[in-house]
């Protein structure tokens, strides 16, 4: 990566937690694209999408990485936040047992333990659902251990629940370690958005611009350089074992789990929206151009493909 330069503007990301999923923003820092759009980028992790989003509301980060059900609730209670880019858009978690655990269907999950993540995120906002959808009560046919965001994998390793919902790395960590992956929620939808780059209302409209536009850039590297993408995943990942990153990467891009542009279609909006609605986390659809500012996407070629195309 190039060093900053003394006329690039600094601009703080706040993202809840470093993960594999978040993948392509690390690219487009690490790989220079951001910087080729004059962005010295730097990173924060919250630990949690409501820490991240609050640091976007306070003005003490310029972007904030996470699902885009917080900045919908936010808007909601009256916060003047805005969803501006995609960075994935199918969902991005599976299910992973222990290895004698027997699953032909969900309903074996009946009487099971099961770590997730604190709602409303995604994937366990999505594993409710799931559960409802296949005749099981959440609150009584499975106990749902909720705990920070990236720690679940933790608890299934220690035996603490025989299954966990778990994002990357952790489900590549977890099959390394012996686990098996039993169940993936790309197979629900084909259009969802799982994570996004939000903003304030008040941005300034050049460095949303550039930031965009230098998230999409990377984007279309990735899908065209998975082994570089690789290699940058690495940078990132240091304490894991090289072969579980690849493996990881891997899966992700092979499930066409990252976004293909920053462009937010309506119906990956609305499908995310419409589960917070479900579970009762936000009190109605909110209009897509209520929450989804898509000037900055449709400013770029190839977001502007994206966006035509969903």
């Amino acid at each position: 990566m190039a060093p900053a330069r003394a006329e690039d503007r600094k601009v703080v990301l706040s993202q809840l937690f470093q993960s594999i999923q978040l993948l392509p923003v690390y690219v487009a820092i690490d790989g220079g694209f951001f910087r080729a759009q004059g962005l010295d980028v730097t990173k924060q992790t919250a630990g949690s999408a409501n820490a991240a989003l609050s640091a976007l509301i306070s003005k003490s980060a310029d972007f904030s990485l996470h699902g885009p059900e917080w900045t919908a609730i936010a808007a909601e209670k009256g916060a003047s936040v805005q969803v501006v880019a995609s960075v994935v858009s199918r969902p991005s978690f599976w299910i992973a047992a222990a290895p004698d655990f027997k699953f032909q269907s969900v309903s074996d999950l009946k009487g099971e333990t099961v770590v997730a993540g604190l709602m409303p995120t995604t994937s366990t906002s999505l594993f409710v659902k799931l559960l409802k959808q296949n005749g099981l009560e959440p609150k009584t046919d499975v106990k749902i251990t909720q705990v920070q965001i990236g720690s679940e994998l933790g608890p299934l390793l220690a035996g603490q629940a025989r299954v966990a919902v778990l994002y990357q790395p952790g489900l590549d960590q977890a099959v390394a370690q012996g686990m098996k992956v039993v169940y993936g929620f790309s197979q629900l939808y084909d259009k969802y958005t799982v994570a996004a780059i939000s903003t304030r209302k008040d941005v300034d409209p050049d460095t949303a611009q550039r930031f965009v536009t230098g998230l999409q850039n990377a984007l279309v590297f990735m899908q065209d350089n998975p082994e570089r993408t690789k290699d940058i995943a690495r940078q990132e990942f240091p304490s894991l074992p090289p072969a579980v990153v690849d493996a990881a990467v891997t899966r992700m891009l092979n499930e066409h789990i990252y976004s293909a542009s920053v462009a937010i279609s309506q119906k990956a909006f609305e499908a995310a929206m419409q589960t917070q609605v479900d579970l009762g986390n936000l009190k109605a659809m909110p209009g897509y151009t209520d929450v989804v500012n898509d000037t900055y996407a449709r400013k770029d070629t190839y977001a502007r493909k994206g966006l035509s195309a969903n």
